[in-house]
This record gives C-alpha cells, sequence and structure tokens, in this order.
C-alpha cells in the first residue's frame, strides 16, 4: 500500500508532506510556512506536539475522497469496544473528585475514559484509510472544527500520525484585529441531548471553565484585553447540546513578536481548560491519579498555524478517533464538581460517545 500523507481542516486540504518539526523543541519554525498541528494532551507536561509542512495545500471541494487517497472505511465491530474505566470505576472516580473538592483540592476536573477497539489492516505497514473515516463523520457527524491528519510511519525523517477530528470546541484562534493579534478560545463545558435538560449543574461548570481560560488568556495577553464576549450561549450539535463560552484578548506586544510564540501560547494555555478542571495544575494532578491510560490526542489539540499571515486556529481534540500499533481508539468525559450525579456523568460519557462511535464502527 502507498504511503498516505494528508491533512485537511477549515476548508483546506493539504497532500504531499514535506517535513514535520517537534513544536516543543523548534517553535520558532511555525513562524514561516502553514503547518498542520496536532499536540497531545500532556504535551505542556513534555508530551508531543508535532506539525507538519505539506507540498500542495489548496481550498477542499469538500468531496468524500478531495485527493486524499484511501479505500474505503472498514471500522471494527460495534462489540469490540473495550473502555479503560468500566462503569462501576468511572463511578468511582467521579466520588474521589467530589472527595478532592470536598478537601479544598479542586473546584472541577474532567475525568475521561478511552474507548479502544482492534483494528488491523491486512498488507505490510498498511494502515486504515483515514480519509474514509473522516467522510464518514463528515456525512454522519458535522463539526465546526472537524479535522484529519494521516501522515504514514516509515515515511524518512517525517513523525507519523493518524488523526481524525469532529471537534466542536476552538482551542486559540489567532489573528490580526483592532489593535494588534488577537487570541479567542471558545470553551465547552455543559452537554445535554436537549436544552432543556442543561441545568444550575452546567451553568456551574462552565462559568468555573470560562474564568480559568480567561486567567490563561491574561498570561499571554495585554493587561485590560481580556474579556468574556458571550457567555452560556447554547450550541446545538448532531444528537446533543452543548453550553459555550467566547473569551478574547490581544496578544502582548513581547509575546505577538517572540520567536517562540508557539512555546510560549502553549506553557499559558495548554491543556485546554475545558478538558483539565480548575484550579488546572490541581486537576491535572487528580487526572492522573485517576485515569488508567494516556489521552494522546484526545483532549490535546487539532489544527493549523499560518505564519506567513500571522493566522492559526486550531480545536480542542475531542470527538476525536487515533490509530496505533493496530488500535482505534476514541476518548469521552466529563466535567465533574461537588454537585455532580456519578451515574449522570457515565450517562454523559456515553451521550458524548454513542453517534460517533457507531458511525467509526461495522
Amino acid at each position: 500500500m502507498a504511503a498516505s500523507a494528508w491533512a485537511r481542516f477549515a476548508g483546506r486540504l493539504a497532500t504531499g508532506v514535506v517535513e514535520s518539526v517537534d513544536v516543543l523543541r523548534e517553535p520558532e519554525r511555525l513562524r514561516a510556512g502553514l503547518w498542520f498541528v496536532v499536540a497531545d494532551f500532556e504535551a505542556g507536561a513534555g508530551g508531543r506536539a508535532h506539525a507538519w509542512r505539506f507540498a500542495d495545500v489548496r481550498p477542499d471541494d469538500g468531496g468524500a475522497r478531495g485527493g486524499a487517497p484511501g479505500g474505503p472505511w472498514r471500522g471494527p465491530a460495534p462489540s469490540a469496544w473495550r473502555s479503560s474505566m468500566d462503569r462501576d470505576a468511572y463511578l468511582a472516580a467521579v466520588e474521589r473528585v467530589r472527595a478532592h473538592v470536598r478537601e479544598g483540592d479542586v473546584y472541577q476536573v474532567n475525568v475521561c475514559r478511552v474507548l479502544a477497539a482492534p483494528l488491523a489492516v491486512a498488507g505490510d505497514g498498511a494502515e486504515p484509510a483515514a480519509d474514509a473515516l473522516a467522510a464518514r463523520l463528515a456525512a454522519g457527524n458535522p463539526a465546526p472544527h472537524a479535522a484529519a491528519v494521516h501522515v504514514s510511519a516509515g515515511l524518512p525523517g517525517v513523525a507519523p500520525v493518524w488523526v481524525v477530528s469532529a471537534s466542536p470546541e476552538l482551542y486559540l484562534a489567532l489573528g490580526p484585529g483592532p489593535g494588534g493579534t488577537v487570541v479567542r478560545s471558545g470553551p465547552i463545558k455543559g452537554t445535554a441531548r436537549t436544552a432543556a435538560g442543561l441545568g444550575a449543574k452546567d451553568r456551574a461548570e462552565n462559568v468555573m471553565i470560562t474564568d480559568l481560560v480567561r486567567n490563561d488568556l491574561q498570561r499571554v495577553c495585554r493587561p485590560g484585553t481580556v474579556a468574556v464576549t458571550d457567555l452560556l450561549a447554547v450550541e446545538q450539535h448532531p444528537g446533543l447540546v452543548h453550553l459555550v463560552s467566547r473569551v478574547r484578548g490581544v496578544l502582548a506586544d513581547d509575546v505577538a513578536a517572540a520567536p517562540d510564540l508557539w512555546a510560549r501560547l502553549l506553557a499559558g494555555t495548554f491543556p485546554p481548560g475545558s478538558v483539565s478542571g480548575a484550579p488546572k495544575s490541581s486537576a491535572l494532578r487528580v487526572v492522573a491519579e485517576l485515569e488508567p491510560v494516556p489521552r494522546g490526542p484526545y483532549c490535546g489539540a487539532v489544527g493549523w498555524v499560518d505564519g506567513d499571515a500571522g493566522r492559526a486556529e486550531l480545536a480542542v481534540g475531542i470527538r476525536t478517533f487515533w490509530w496505533a500499533d493496530g488500535v482505534l481508539r476514541f476518548g469521552t468525559g466529563a466535567g465533574i464538581t461537588w454537585g455532580s450525579d456519578p451515574a449522570a456523568e457515565w450517562r454523559e460519557t456515553e451521550l458524548k460517545a454513542e453517534r460517533l462511535v457507531a458511525l467509526a464502527s461495522g
């Protein structure tokens, strides 16, 4: 099977990978050229954040294949999926977070589990058709920040990646604006099947994380420029609704002009607050205590950086599939507060997974 190297995001289709770069080691490389980025959830603590530059980038015509080579999608059987935490383990984790809240350690922690199913592909070095899964998700679960990046393993000097995302959530957008370089974020907290199912706990959860994101942006923005421009907006997505807030600020001059701009942005804001908790550092310690497997690109970031234009758009890597070592994975989680009902939080993780896992199965 021929090596595959392509990416699509925000109306762009890129083919013919040229090079990859470790963003944490060489962030200055992202100051020029157009790069497609995937960062693992742990990147802020020494994990992986890579970017890929391609030979050809053109408007995506929206076709099922769109120039990205691959075969038909053949997913795992619906019964093949296994969770890193079963229901009892997840309920116990929720109670443990509530105990941390009672002890004053945290206000909120996002507790996630990873679903995994074997997905072997016939042929030496063969990989599943990421473009076919991306097309299936685009048809069955359109998302405002959908993305896919597939660079086959074995390409000389280029880091491999296999990620397909139907993310509804903006992590960071960067671009010229009034007063300088404007940075925006759109944290999501609060999920239900319909708007009528959103309650006081969902609103409190969102307000906590919106405040955390505001504080994160203040670490990289000019004093007095960070503002919440939309609070607790209800957004409809396939099969569910979310509460979404919007935060924006103007980058501090020294940050905007720094060669290591992206190292500074990641240090100040990563991992995204909505998939971590509050306070973030304490929440991440609880996540490490409770979650038995790494999240990988799930809850990390997926998107593009145009260094020449000074623009970028990175999504939070939720509603995201990734494949490695013969296994397809998908993450799902919920924000846990003192007001959480463990059974309801488990049902929320099921709600977030059910539609997308069904699309990827069979």
